[in-house]
């Protein structure tokens, strides 16, 4: 069976020397920026942006996008003023999906199949987490770091420093390994079979793609209110 074309490869031997990781994030990133612009074009020509539009369309689709993902970070956070945290949970979410949905494409390869990316994404969510720490707490953020017992507090310092550091590495190497197995699944079993074997096959990978982003931002969210709640 011959090796199947990776247009992400080609792109990026005819640039020169670009990682094909890079050329897949860009395309991404650029899908993203489109929809955003089409969206807002869509909702600045309505006649009344209050009044839904009848059937479906670009800007329903998008509302009901942005609708989901409010009452998602809502609901996990359980925080107060969380819709602060919309936009950042929603572009991490959509970048992940698309990215994910990259390797149902003939030819395409997820970019979150590549450690680099992954683990990039865990570290923004590290930084992010540690920041709305300290923005809620204060310098008292440090003290969640030392458990509730202060005779215990060298012992539980060195427990929560290694939780916190372990996180990013696990958001993505969590990430990286079940987009990097499903991508290779979906491409033997579809590359040996034909038919309707192939549909259900997408049809797995389409929710492994779904789960999986779900799955980072619920966890990534999870982390903010334990930071923002620490005491």
């Amino acid at each position: 069976m011959s090796e199947p074309v990776n247009f992400f490869a080609l792109i990026a031997h005819a640039l020169g020397r670009v990682p094909t990781e890079l050329i897949a994030v860009w395309i991404v990133m650029a899908l993203l920026l489109i929809f955003g612009y089409a969206a807002r074009r869509a909702l600045s020509a309505a006649p009344d942006p209050t009044l839904p539009d009848q059937g479906f369309s670009l800007r329903h689709f998008a509302e009901v996008a942005v609708e989901w993902i409010d009452g998602l970070v809502m609901q996990v956070s359980e925080l107060h003023g969380a819709r602060r945290y919309v936009p950042f949970f929603g572009s991490l979410f959509l970048f992940i999906v698309t990215a994910n949905f990259m390797g149902l494409v003939p030819g395409l390869t997820p970019p979150t199949s590549d450690t680099d990316l992954t683990f990039a994404l865990g570290a923004i969510c590290f930084i992010y987490y540690l920041y709305q720490g300290f923005a809620h707490q204060g310098p008292r953020y440090l003290l969640s770091f030392f458990g509730p017992l202060w005779w215990l507090g060298w012992f539980m310092v060195v427990i929560e420093v290694a939780d916190n550091l372990f996180r990013p590495f696990s958001l993505g190497i969590r990430l990286f390994a079940n987009m990097f197995a499903d991508h290779h699944v979906l491409t033997l079993f579809t590359g040996l079979t034909y038919l309707f074997i192939p549909i259900a096959f997408y049809a797995l990978g389409s929710i492994v793609c779904v789960v999986q982003a779900l799955v980072f931002v619920i966890l990534a969210i999870s982390y903010v209110r334990m930071a923002a709640a620490a005491h």
